[in-house]
């Protein structure tokens, strides 16, 4: 760590707090993109690690200045010293056992998004994106725009974007300080001018300076040559090295081997990577002060609660509706106002306050259009507004819908729609169920965006009453099937399918309001009911405020609990919690405290019931997969949406919560593998070891899936395993399922906007990597502007890649700061069982003149 006293008077009152605490980097010293990289050079501090750092820095000093309600304020001292963990952080701040996971996944979304330009053919063989081969003037244009991107798309609430941006802008400002001559010129503190446009950046090496001598070695510590100008390294071949001038180095950059030899890079500890290892950490404390500084301009740009919603800084989740507006309706409509009045009163003012609120009309046959706010009044005033009115007949158009309310949710959230139809546009299924599952690795603007497992949980309330004619005339020849499009993206998303009634609806719809408080499910053993076989579930000691759901033709259910103890089906106060009955949909609330232990549910029923545990917990997990990515200038892991089959796949594991302990001085929690079961049935594929990853306390963990394990062409499930402090068991299960992707699809676009009245072009590739594929691709953007292919159909050997063009037309008409969603679909030819793969591409409309983008006024 520099001394603070050589920075105090170049930077700010808001950084000058900052220095006082006790920053995450290692005692060694990387500027490699993620976590993985430590495998090739262990002791560095990577891009993911700067970029959290920072991240946590300007999040406590918002917390320090804005004291939180009804609670006493932080104080300094208190952090001083300590390692910065986000789980510490919101407990302090909204109260034990708040959790993280949203702000944690929004700094995946980030750090990903900058780890990405190290990976992706588009932008890692690009030194304006890296500030190599001198072009420090054109990588400062390209670093300030992509602030000022940020800027404009969280303003336009496309936060996902506003992340995808900022992490790239990251990536560009920690690579100043590790390839360009920065420390090697004897600074100690930020460049003052990289941030601000407006200042020009001087005395920087012209096409004709020499600036290097040769190096044999590895290690180059003296090949600078005695001048005071700013230069940085040349990498690989393009552009050329000119005579005289210094390259990146290391063992994968071919102009390292041209004279002069040897190179100034020091983005990690080992010198075969870089040969200025040597300086590692003082351009990694220099790349933190100045990823700070950014954090801290985004605030003062954005505002508390602007910057709030683009790091999801709550532990609040979004509330989003879809609503069927035909003349049935009434009672469904006026069920949603009631919840969504009820939250936004009993929780305003309150950490648990929703950051974001969606809403989406569909009837037939049109559907939308989408509004979407941050403010509960304007919330509220649009949903008072919206009434039953008109008929058609079923069904409508819900999943059209869905899909557009899918395209403004925030990710970790939850939707509910509320319908008595089935869905007309049922051929969107299989799209809309990817869609719930994209959000944890997408593509935008020519990189991808990544983040460990995120999803929109989708629940459908359905008032299917067969007996009721009234605006639905032909509901009596309609297919009893029509409704399984609803169960497949509620299997998908990890949420559920409810049928009630009119008299039962605002009942029933009190789950909007459980779902909202950041609910976990508890994994069942069997998952599905089987006759005369109870379910089994585990409860531990960190588990609060456990509800058991069941749901269907009922004719008696019990629970019992580790003690032996029972409680029937029969209404009102048990011994083991209260019991409430709606229909066919039954609820449990289980008194606190719970014993620890196993619990046993036992159903008899007609039919197939549905089962579901929920609690309220801070110890929680996140997930991502990847392709481990080491020989290359800069290893890594490489982040995927999902596994692909006949590749070699690593798990990422980011615990949250785990500082939640039943006594401060136990122990922490820590997870030793990882269960895969197939979904819906639960028979195990296999369990995985989990190995740490970096200090125990921040929860990484990984594990290795190989091929065999993933050979599975349905969904499977992940269950993580592990004991408390005390050594009682945890298990805890995502929420969503999933699949293997039979093949690689990757949609990439340009790195800034688009504009009304151009044409972006936009770049696709598919690989296969398990076995020959014969594959049919289908295109499709939302909204519906021209898009065109030259690519309908792909033959694929194994190992064997492909490549296509779109070319996408945005009409003079198109909308300012509009969201635009452009759909790649390979089908297989032969295999109607596979299930279709999806890649996705996010884009903003962007109508400001280039000016608006302006970083420089800050």
């Amino acid at each position: 760590m520099l001394p603070t006293d050589e920075l105090l008077s170049h930077l700010g009152p808001s950084l000058l707090l900052l220095l006082q605490l006790q920053l995450l980097l290692p005692p060694a010293s990387a500027f490699f993109p993620n976590i993985w990289s430590l495998l090739a050079a262990p002791g560095s501090i990577t891009h993911q690690d700067l970029t959290e750092e920072a991240a946590l820095n300007v999040t406590l000093q918002l917390f320090l200045e804005q004291p939180p309600p009804g609670r006493p304020p932080l104080r300094l001292e208190d952090f001083l010293g300590r390692t910065l963990l986000a789980d510490n952080l919101f407990a302090a701040y909204f109260g034990p056992g708040s959790p993280s996971r949203r702000f944690r996944a929004a700094l995946g979304e980030v750090s990903r998004a900058n780890a990405a330009q190290d990976f992706l053919p588009t932008s890692r063989n690009d030194p304006d994106l890296h500030f190599d081969a001198e072009r420090l003037g054109q990588g400062r244009t390209r670093l300030v725009g992509a602030l000022g991107e940020t800027v404009v798309a969280a303003r336009a609430l496309d936060h996902t974007l506003a992340r995808q941006r900022l992490g790239a802008a990251l990536h560009a400002l920690q690579d100043f300080y590790s390839h360009s001559n920065w420390v090697e010129l004897g600074k100690q503190q930020p460049h003052p001018h990289l941030l601000w446009p407006r200042q020009g950046l001087r005395n920087v090496a012209q096409v004709g300076d020499p600036t290097c001598s040769d190096c044999e070695g590895l290690s180059c510590p003296g090949n600078l040559l005695g001048f005071t100008l700013l230069t940085s390294g040349y990498f690989g071949t393009h552009p050329s090295k000119p005579p005289g001038k210094c390259s990146h180095g290391g063992h994968f950059d071919q102009s390292s081997s041209q004279p002069p030899r040897g190179g100034i890079n020091k983005d990690s500890t080992s010198p075969g990577f870089s040969p200025h290892h040597m300086l590692h950490l003082q351009a990694a404390n220099l790349a933190l002060l100045a990823s700070i500084q950014a954090f801290s301009l985004l605030r003062s740009r954005l505002g508390d609660r602007g910057f709030s919603r683009l790091l999801d800084i709550t532990p609040a989740s979004s509330l989003s509706f879809v609503l069927d507006t035909t003349g049935s309706m009434g009672e469904e409509i006026n069920a949603a106002k009631i919840q969504a009045r009820h939250i936004v009163e009993q929780r305003r003012g309150g950490p648990m306050e929703p950051t974001h609120y969606v809403l989406v009309p569909f009837h037939d046959p049109g559907f939308g259009p989408v509004f979407t706010t941050s403010d509960p009044d304007s919330f509220w005033q649009q949903l008072n507004e919206i009434h039953a009115l008109g008929g058609g007949d079923e069904p409508e158009m819900c999943l059209s819908a869905l899909e557009l309310a899918l395209l403004h949710t925030p990710p970790l959230s939850d939707i509910f729609v509320f319908t008595d139809a089935s869905p007309k546009d049922a051929f969107l299924t299989n799209r809309v169920e990817s869609l719930t599952q994209e959000r944890r690795c997408r593509m935008a603007n020519g990189n991808f965006k990544y983040w460990p497992f995120f999803w929109a949980q989708v629940t459908f309330l359905v008032t299917e009453d067969p007996s009721r004619v009234q605006g639905r005339p032909r509901r009596e020849v309609l297919s009893p099937l029509r409704f399984e499009p609803y169960e497949a993206v509620a299997l998908a998303s990890g949420g559920e399918v409810i049928f009630t009634k009119d008299q039962y609806i605002r009942d029933v719809a009190a789950i909007v309001g459980d779902s909202v408080a950041n609910l976990v499910t508890l994994p069942l053993e069997p998952p599905v009911v089987v006759p005369e076989r109870p379910l089994v579930f585990s409860v531990d000691g960190l588990l609060q405020k456990v509800t058991v759901r069941i749901h269907g033709e009922v004719s008696s259910f019990w629970i019992r609990n580790p003690a032996g103890v029972s409680q029937g089906q029969e209404e009102g106060e048990g011994p083991l919690g209260h019991t409430r009955r709606f229909g066919q949909f039954w609820m449990v609330s289980m008194n606190d405290p719970l014993q620890t232990g196993t619990w046993e549910i036992q159903v008899t029923a007609k039919g197939t019931p549905r089962v579901r545990v929920q609690a309220q917990t801070s110890l929680d997990f996140l997930f991502h997969f990847g392709i481990p990515m080491e020989d290359g200038p800069h290893p890594g892991l490489y982040p995927l949406t999902q596994p692909v089959a006949g590749l070699q796949t690593q798990l990422l594991v980011e615990v949250t919560g785990l500082g939640s302990r039943r006594n401060p001085g136990d122990p922490l929690p820590h997870f030793s593998h990882i269960v895969l079961r197939g979904v819906p049935h639960g028979a195990e594929l296999g369990r995985v070891p989990l190995e740490p990853m970096g200090p125990r306390e921040r929860g990484l963990l990984a594990a290795s899936l190989p091929p065999t394990l993933l050979s599975t062409a349905g969904p499977f499930s992940l269950e993580l395993i592990g004991q408390d402090g005390v050594g009682q068991g945890l298990h805890r299960a995502a929420p969503q399922p999933c699949a293997v992707a039979p093949v690689l699809l990757e949609l990439s676009g340009p790195s800034g906007f688009l504009a009304p009245g151009t044409e972006a072009l936009l770049s696709l590739r598919i690989a296969s990597f398990s076995g020959p594929q014969d594959l049919d691709l289908r295109t499709s953007v939302n909204p519906s502007f021209a898009l065109t292919s030259n690519l309908s159909r792909v033959r694929l050997e194994q190992n064997e890649s492909a490549w296509g063009c779109l070319w996408l037309k945005v009409p003079d008409t198109a909308a300012s700061d509009s969201v635009v969603m452009v759909t790649v679909t390979a089908i297989d030819r032969e295999a109607s069982t596979v299930s279709p793969t999806h890649a996705f591409l996010r884009l903003l409309v962007l109508g400001a003149a280039p000016q608006d983008l302006c970083w420089g006024g800050l």
